[in-house]
């Protein structure tokens, strides 16, 4: 049995992210969407919400897991018994980062392989920044992330906008 890891902060998750991992999932015995409880940029959502979130993303699918993880992780794959790391890949830009990250973990862990999905064409503009960027602006983004990944979107800058409005803050937006 080959099993997979697609890992990721995924906050939020988006049509890339499901894509790539739909994709994956037809290659590989099981797939794991490996949720990271502690990117180095500030998270929208909690590791809880970005679990579950991804979890209804993918209920219909049982070769498709998620699980929460921290530390490295080629440690996780090791710790799940996965041997590759799906990674998914935008523009060309992605490709150095993407390329570095895989040299290190083959370095850590040279039994554990990278594959690169390269993201289908229609999804080559979304990033979880972008979304949730338009989202704050109050913009539409169901094209962009499942009904109820925009309502929790949605729901979130709406009491972030509300607790605002009880402070005396100027706001810095254009």
């Amino acid at each position: 049995m080959v099993r997979a890891i697609f890992p990721g902060s995924f906050d939020p998750i988006h049509y890339g992210h499901i894509d790539i991992a739909l994709r994956a999932s037809r290659l590989f015995d099981e797939l794991i969407i490996a949720v990271y409880d502690k990117p180095l940029k500030n998270s929208l959502f909690t590791p809880e919400e970005r679990i579950s979130l991804v979890e209804q993303t993918f209920v219909e699918n049982k070769k498709i897991k998620v699980m929460g993880y921290s530390g490295l992780t080629v440690e996780f794959c090791k710790t799940t018994q996965s041997q590759v790391i799906v990674r998914g890949l935008r523009v060309f830009s992605d490709f150095e980062h993407e390329f570095r990250m895989a040299l290190a973990n083959h370095h850590l862990a040279p039994e554990i392989e990278t594959v690169p999905f390269i993201t289908s064409e229609e999804h080559m503009f979304l990033s979880s920044t972008t979304v949730r960027e338009i989202a704050s602006l109050n913009g539409e983004i169901r094209a962009m992330v499942p009904p109820f990944v925009a309502d929790a979107l949605h729901k979130r800058y709406g009491s972030m906008e509300e607790s605002l409005k009880n402070q005396s803050m100027t706001s810095l937006r254009d």
